[in-house]
């Protein structure tokens, strides 16, 4: 069987350090491992849609800016092919077979669901396609066949729930169509989510707590500079806490060893430097000026390849157009596979019109 991944992001804004550390980077790793045959990368905005129908400028206006983002990460269009998710209109077709397959209580335990309801306030008013998404997102895994979907944990439930669907449709059909996905959850805890700016528990572009990865050098100084990091360590000589100092998240996240040699070569390494904070002697600002230029230095080649690429926008359209061509005619393989097993191929059964045909002759 081929190795296949999807993945994707909603075009909502920039993307920042956050989805970086969280898939941006790892992303580019399985990329250029070899070990997959086909990775598809969706621009979700589709399913951005389901929350933000009302303001659909923000999702169009956002979409060259996601694109940026994946190019200037180092995402390869000779490797991977970033499509856009509207424009295969398969999706939409697959997602409606669907939805036969599950029931609105398995919906409403969907964890994944219930928290991101309460978190837009949709408690009394939910929209039936944001409702709905679940099975929008089997859809997307389903119909490049994908074998593995790299998330984060809270979107797990999301991937129980696809293969759920996978396995009532090929059950249902008597079929061995669709296939089921595994998740590949990041390796490093600390890239499960990383906090915001301000020490929030998510970072967050409505909460403006977010590092953006198009951030220029002077603009990333400013956020780093006004971190949050441990409110009762007010003198240099107290003793600090690294737990919830967002600081420290964020040296975790990025800081090597080699970055000690090169920006502050009195520590060895980050537990060193761990260790003196928790005694005390150690300030604030002196952690922060180490996190800044370990920051700028992971997103100076980001940078620059997104200039390179910001010089010629109609270039990156056509990645985006090339990318759908082909998403669409992977997933329209699968959506005849699917209406074949469903049986409600009329047109392309020649035994159902010959069959009809003899019907009548008799």
């Amino acid at each position: 069987m081929s190795k296949i991944i999807l993945t994707g992001d909603r075009p909502t804004g920039k993307l920042h350090l956050g989805h970086y550390v969280g898939s941006l980077k790892r992303r580019v790793e399985l990329q250029n491992s070899g070990e997959f045959d086909k990775i598809f990368i969706m621009i979700a905005d589709a399913q951005a849609l389901t929350d933000n129908f009302d303001n659909p400028d923000k999702i169009r206006d956002n979409i060259i800016e996601v694109a940026l983002d994946y190019l200037s990460v180092g995402l390869d269009p000779a490797k991977a092919n970033i499509f856009i998710q509207s424009a295969v209109t398969e999706l939409t077709e697959l997602t409606f077979y669907y939805a036969n397959l599950v029931t609105v209580s398995r919906l409403e335990r969907n964890p994944t669901v219930k928290a991101e309801i309460q978190m837009r306030n949709f408690e009394t008013s939910i929209p039936v396609g944001f409702f709905t998404y679940p099975i929008s997102q089997a859809s997307d895994i389903t119909a490049f066949k994908a074998t593995t979907v790299p998330v984060g944990e809270d979107q797990l439930p999301m991937i129980e729930q696809t293969r759920e669907i996978v396995r009532k449709f090929n059950g249902t059909y008597n079929a061995d169509v669709l296939v089921e996905p595994e998740a590949l959850i990041p390796q490093n805890s600390v890239c499960c989510r990383l906090p915001g700016t301000d020490g929030k528990a998510k970072m967050s572009k409505s909460l403006g707590n977010c590092i953006y990865l198009s951030d220029p050098a002077d603009v990333v100084k400013q956020k780093v500079m006004s971190m949050f990091t441990d409110p009762d360590h007010i003198q240099i000589s107290d003793p600090g806490k690294i737990e919830g100092n967002a600081v420290f998240t964020y040296l975790d996240a990025f800081a090597t060893d080699e970055d000690f040699a090169e920006f502050l070569p009195e520590y060895k390494n980050l537990d060193e430097m761990k260790e003196h904070y928790q005694k005390g002697g150690l300030g604030d600002v002196k952690c922060k000026k180490l996190l800044l230029n370990v920051i700028n230095k992971e997103l100076e080649p980001v940078r620059a390849r997104r200039a390179q690429f910001e010089k010629d926008i109609p270039a990156v359209y056509d990645i985006l157009r090339k990318g759908t061509e082909v998403a669409q005619a992977e997933a329209a393989k699968t959506l005849a596979e699917v209406k074949n097993a469903m049986r409600i191929n009329y047109f392309d059964d020649a035994a159902l019109i010959q069959g009809q045909q003899d019907k009548y002759n008799k």
